[in-house]
């Protein structure tokens, strides 16, 4: 045979497969024979029935696990929710999404209401002033009466925490608030005031603390003191305003308008209805805290109180 005839000669097939290129990678495609052969075996086998039951029960516990476990979070989150606002006391821990909830001491009462000018960053004298003697009724102290008036008047040129800090100085130098003293008062003694430096008070203000002096002196004859003479204005008693918010507390009233206006003709100066209105306010013929304030009631039971021994002492 010749060179040319071999190399014409068929070429005998390939027993091993190709690798073809499929999507997932370089794979050998298995021939038409196999694949006939494991389609043969899988229909003359039956199906194991251990492995369909174990198939079912596995589904069945596997839908009842994902049940319970959505029953079980709905109930974490309902804990949740109820026992947040005890968090803080250390009553709940989360230990691997488990809320695990322990005893849980009472909450501890919350920080006592006070008007809305006293705030967390309030000076302790202008809260002390707040929870003891603002609105508190002054009665038969006329000494008392005009320094809180003289203190009314200087919240033109101070705040309330810078006069309580100056407080034992405007006594000293006011001789207690004495009116009789203070209206003795010669020039010389007045302006010594202001040139000390020891208070910023104006020269109106100073020479209308004299005068004021002498106008209550004025007063006292007419009316016996003072106190009577500011309050018959409100036939005695305290009047209530129950304000439950801040903005609703004006800064004059009508009353406050009409006190304001008989003490100027009496001679009194710096008494304009702003004036009277805080003198009002602090010496508690107006009792002006809120009512959410638990002085309001506090003030209200004093109140009470005197006005009890009053009716008492007269029926003796």
């Amino acid at each position: 045979m010749s060179a040319l005839t071999k190399l014409r000669s068929p070429v005998k097939p390939m027993v091993e497969p190709r690798a073809i290129l499929c999507s997932t990678g370089n794979r050998v495609k298995p021939s038409k024979t196999e694949t006939a052969k494991k389609k043969q075996q899988v229909t003359k086998s039956p199906p194991d029935s251990s492995v369909t039951s174990n198939f079912s029960a596995s589904n069945d516990d596997s839908s009842s696990s994902s049940t319970s476990s959505e029953r079980s979070s709905v109930k974490t989150t309902d804990s949740k929710k109820i026992l947040t606002p005890s968090k803080r006391n250390g009553s709940v821990a989360k230990l691997n999404g488990v809320v695990a909830v322990g005893n849980i001491p009472p909450e501890s009462p919350g920080p006592v209401k006070r008007c809305h000018w006293i705030t967390p960053n309030s000076d302790s004298i202008y809260v002390k002033f707040h929870d003891e003697e603002w609105g508190v009724p002054v009665r038969d102290d006329d000494k008392k009466l005009f320094e809180l008036l003289v203190f009314s008047q200087a919240l033109a040129e101070f705040s309330w925490p810078s006069i309580l800090h100056k407080r034992e100085t405007f006594r000293k130098l006011f001789e207690d608030f004495d009116p009789l003293t203070i209206s003795e008062f010669t020039e010389k003694r007045l302006m010594s005031l202001k040139v000390n430096g020891c208070l910023v008070l104006s020269e109106q203000k100073l020479r209308a603390i004299v005068d004021n002096a002498k106008s209550v002196l004025k007063v006292k004859q007419e009316f016996g003191s003072f106190s009577n003479y500011c309050w018959r204005f409100v036939n005695h008693k305290p009047l209530r305003n129950g304000y439950r918010y801040g903005r609703q507390v004006p800064v004059k009233s009508p009353k406050a308008e009409y006190i304001s206006k008989d003490m100027m003709q009496r001679g009194f100066r710096c008494v304009g209805p702003t004036v009277i209105y805080s003198f009002l306010q602090v010496s508690g013929i107006v009792n002006d805290h809120l009512t959410t304030c638990f002085r309001y009631q506090e003030c209200n039971a004093e109140t009470e109180k005197e006005s009890k021994t009053e009716l008492d002492l007269l029926s003796m």
